[in-house]
């Protein structure tokens, strides 16, 4: 995720893979309707969802049909906090109604309880959901229940249980849904997409990404702590979810079980029970858009690793942590992070062929350079640098990607087409891979996907026993990532004296037999 500051930069031109984004004052009417009006309830008002407010408002400003309706919170919220062009913005359910416009003292649209604005706002048509993890899923079902769309900030949900949940929900009652990963709003992963699909890379066979920060404080404990964060200000038991369930799943502790504490509240990313640290918070950007270029979705088989290996402040989970996931179609995805250090990995697909490396960072991205690879036989050493690119995409498009996502999302919500830039089913599978590998940290196991059920699964040895066989066999896999059409067998040419290979029957050899070789 980029600063802050880069998201609330007008957004100058947002087209992506040749669809046109950008809904102007003109084109308002012809959008909406000249007299329909789109009503956004926000739940959850914290820090990440004056983002939010500020696209409908700066929408509102350009006269876009848009309007901010309603907001929840379980905070009564502070006037001080946030800043922006040198101004308190505020945090919060009531600084937040004032910076919407809002009567205060409208119980249905100033609310604690989110249910109230779902069973009495009717002119509410979508909500924002930018509440922590753990009640992303619950509000997002009870929405769609409610007949609204849906935009909810990532990680889409708390469990993979809960993404299913979901994802099924939206298709069954044909709800437009957007997970707000701001980063699709970049034309780049389309034209990578597109790049693979050709066959151009050759077969690929991974990808990797990372997410590297330096930050002396502590990974979420720049959030701040104030003391009117008091039980008087905040219910702190609606914000548990103390007795509330979805997808069959408890949805958080008890008071006793997890008794009042600012931190906990305030900088609740640093803590399990409500969301999966930068597994969740940071790795979900990143797995998000690179399956999304990569044209794949869940993984075959995930292991995750990592510890808390500098910032021992009372934290859950860990300052360092790294998932590799293989996939099915043959390749994998290694996602990496740490909070101690800023020097990024880098962000690349590999094929056989060509090595696809992304440029520039943040929500957008400078597009991406492609770099020939040179087979021969023998051994070589490691090569330093990329050397002059074959292919070049250069991404014109910059400024705000959360205003570009929200503008995609209310242009399909007025479509009714579910199809927008970030889907719940791409979200389910990044956010499933990505849990998976914090179960495999937390657990010490390795997880294989269960497509028929949907769910992870402990891994086994027939990973790697079933790709030995196949290899012993040249075995013929009906698609292979990134080859057009399709191929068949080994991507190797073996060399000629390979045809000396193969086992000796009663001592015979049988390159002196002239039997068949296993090459052949």
């Amino acid at each position: 995720m980029s600063d802050p500051v880069d998201r609330r930069d007008f957004l100058k031109t947002t087209t992506v893979a040749g669809s046109a984004l950008a809904l102007s004052a003109a084109s308002a009417a012809r959008v909406y309707g000249a007299n329909e009006r789109v009503g956004v309830a926000f739940l959850g008002v914290g820090g990440r969802c004056q983002q939010h407010i500020d696209v409908i408002l700066e929408m509102k400003k350009k006269g876009l049909k848009v309007e901010p309706v309603a907001v929840n919170d379980v905070w009564d919220g502070d006037a001080e906090l946030g800043k922006k062009d040198g101004k308190a913005q505020g945090r919060g359910l009531y600084p937040s109604a004032k910076r919407c416009g809002l009567d205060v003292d409208d119980k249905n649209r100033v609310t604690k309880d989110y249910r109230k604005i779902l069973d009495n706002v009717k002119d509410a048509d979508v909500v924002c959901i930018a509440t922590p993890d753990h009640w992303h899923a619950k509000m997002a079902m009870d929405a769609m229940e409610a007949g609204k769309d849906v935009y909810m900030e990532k990680p889409m949900t708390r469990t993979i249980g809960e993404a299913i949940a979901v994802t099924e929900m939206a298709q069954k009652l044909n709800r437009v849904v957007t997970v707000g990963v701001q980063s699709m709003a970049d034309p780049t992963w389309a034209a990578a997409l597109e790049y693979v699909q050709a066959g151009s890379l050759g077969h690929v066979f991974q990808g990797q990404t990372s997410y590297y920060r330096n930050n002396i404080e502590g990974q979420w404990r720049y959030y701040p702590i104030k003391k009117d964060m008091t039980p008087k200000t905040i219910d702190w038991k609606t914000w548990l979810g103390t007795g509330v369930t979805c997808a069959g799943e408890k949805i958080g502790p008890t008071p006793k079980e997890m008794p009042f504490d600012r931190a906990v509240w305030a900088q609740w990313r640093c803590y399990w029970p409500f969301g999966g640290g930068m597994f969740t918070d940071l790795f979900v950007h990143q797995m998000t858009h690179l399956i999304s270029a990569m044209g794949v979705r869940f993984p075959g088989r995930v292991v995750g690793s990592g510890g808390i290996y500098l910032e021992y402040d009372g934290r859950d989970v860990p300052d360092t942590a790294t998932i590799v996931a293989d996939y099915n179609e043959g390749c994998q995805v290694i996602i990496s992070a740490t909070m101690c250090n800023n020097t990024q990995l880098g962000e690349m697909i590999r094929g056989r062929l060509g090595t696809l490396r992304f440029t520039g960072g943040g929500d957008y991205m400078g597009g991406f350079e492609v770099f020939g690879q040179s087979i021969a036989g023998g051994p070589a050493k490691p090569k330093a640098g990329f050397g002059t690119p074959i292919h070049e995409y250069k991404n014109e498009k910059s400024g705000n990607a959360t205003y570009a996502l929200w503008e995609n999302f209310l242009a399909c919500v007025k479509d009714k087409k579910r199809e927008t830039l970030s889907t719940p089913e791409l979200g389910s599978a990044a956010f499933s891979t990505v849990s998976m590998g914090v179960q495999s940290f937390r657990q010490g196991k390795v997880l294989f996907w269960d497509k028929d059920n949907k769910k992870a699964v402990e891994a086994d040895a027939s990973w790697a026993s079933n790709l030995e066989k196949r290899s012993k066999e040249r075995g013929k896999p009906s698609q292979i990532l990134g080859w057009k059409g399709g191929t068949k067998g080994s991507t190797v040419v073996p060399p000629a004296y390979q045809k000396l290979e193969g086992p000796w029957t009663d001592g015979k050899d049988p390159a002196a037999s002239g039997a068949s070789s296993s090459r052949e």
